[in-house]
């Protein structure tokens, strides 16, 4: 009994994971402008992985997609890559998890069958969580980068205003012409769904040593350790 239970609440945590991960990739907002201290206020900007939006003051957004994939920056593909991957491997071991599950018969299968189906699923989902929190993590980097060097930009137009004049000055008040993003809610959507895969997958791993009949987990753990 204890065995179904983590099953069904690994299966469970899985599905969950995966739509959070669907979500979290095809969300824009993975970097969204940070608008502290910023003069220009008329124009707000959030990024995600296959759009750009800009909202005017007047409410309306216009979205525009990436039409090159040559020219992205590589470990911005990596990231699309990373998310991909973890979509297609979550949703494979959410399909073998639902061949798993003992309160689904399917023909003559035996237990040790299904034992092995719920152990392949947790592994999936153990890569599929691993995949989506490297894919945010690796993004999250990149604006943390981008925002100090933008901030290191706009405190260096403030020492030249200091010593430039009237239009240094001005320059320097009104800070550097970049933008700078923060972290947007797409990232910790990931984060998290990378992590309730991660938890699913160990619950299943965890399920599959009770699943497994006394005689097949003996010969198995002989033919690891021979």
């Amino acid at each position: 009994m204890a065995a179904t239970m983590l099953q069904t609440a690994g299966f469970v945590l899985g599905l969950l994971g995966v739509a959070a991960v669907i979500a979290a990739t095809g969300m824009n907002n993975w970097a969204s402008q940070d608008r502290q201290g910023n003069v220009v206020t008329s124009v707000y900007i959030y990024k995600g992985l296959w759009r750009t939006c800009e909202v005017a003051t007047s409410g309306f957004t216009e979205c525009r997609p990436f039409f090159t994939i040559i020219g992205l920056p590589g470990s911005f593909q990596a990231v699309r890559a990373l998310m991909i991957v973890g979509i297609v491997m979550g949703a494979i071991g959410v399909l073998i998890s639902i061949c798993a599950l003992k309160c689904i018969k399917m023909g003559t299968m035996e237990d040790a069958a299904k034992a092995k189906m719920t152990l392949t699923s947790g592994i999936m989902f153990i890569i599929a969580g691993l995949c989506a929190i490297a894919g945010a993590s690796v993004y999250a980097n990149q604006i943390v980068s981008s925002f100090m060097m933008t901030t290191y930009n706009s405190e260096y137009n403030g020492a030249m205003g200091g010593m430039g004049g009237m239009g240094g000055m001005g320059m320097g008040m009104g800070g550097t012409l970049t933008p700078r993003y923060t972290f947007g809610p797409a990232l910790f959507v990931g984060w998290v769904g990378g992590a309730v895969l991660l938890i699913g997958g160990v619950v299943m791993c965890l399920a599959f040593r009770g699943l497994m009949p006394d005689k097949s987990r003996y010969a198995l753990i002989y033919l690891i350790f021979t």
